[in-house]
């Protein structure tokens, strides 16, 4: 098996937030891939999301709305419904390392927002992984994983965000 070094473009925590408002000019760069995507959930921006994502059966996301979901189809049907749903979500990428292997790249670290529903309020706070392979010279998402630690949280955040929801708390 052949080892492969690799090269962290990130050798400390990253604490200045990627929003999505960042200037988008390079996305060879990890950072403005990650823009690109924050950018694109922040204003429903599904094609975007798509631009962003490598749309193929091999993508894959596990996030706190739909358990494992494979493939481009059952990726953008999450999006589909966030963005259908009652609740406005916004987050910000933070506290997070960047990781290159070659062609790929790998970014760890946590996402906070704020979701917003029938005039409610509920602050997020997800564990986040995502997974980005260079193809066709710029950087595509390949996977994702989201996690909310708190249960009760986790369980506001599905019924808020889910079309029919009640709202961000009970």
């Amino acid at each position: 098996m052949t080892q492969v070094d690799a090269t962290t473009t990130t050798e400390a925590l990253v604490q200045t937030p990627i929003t999505g408002r960042e200037t988008l000019t390079d996305l060879t760069d990890p950072a403005q891939a990650l823009a690109e995507f924050y950018r694109a959930f922040n204003s429903r921006d599904l094609a975007l999301i798509a631009k962003n994502w490598a749309l193929s059966a091999m993508v894959s996301m596990d996030n706190p709305l739909g358990g494992i979901k494979r493939g481009w189809p059952e990726i953008r049907a999450v999006y589909e419904q966030i963005f259908a749903g009652p609740g406005r979500v916004e987050v910000a990428f933070f506290d997070y390392t960047l990781h290159q292997v070659g062609e790929l790249l790998y970014a760890v670290g946590r996402e906070r927002g704020r979701l917003e529903a029938n005039g409610q309020a509920l602050d997020l706070a997800t564990r986040t992984s995502r997974v980005f392979q260079m193809i066709e010279g710029r950087w595509r998402q390949v996977h994702h994983h989201g996690s909310i630690e708190d249960a009760g949280l986790l369980g506001a955040y599905q019924s808020a965000v889910r079309p029919g929801g009640e709202g961000a708390a009970s």
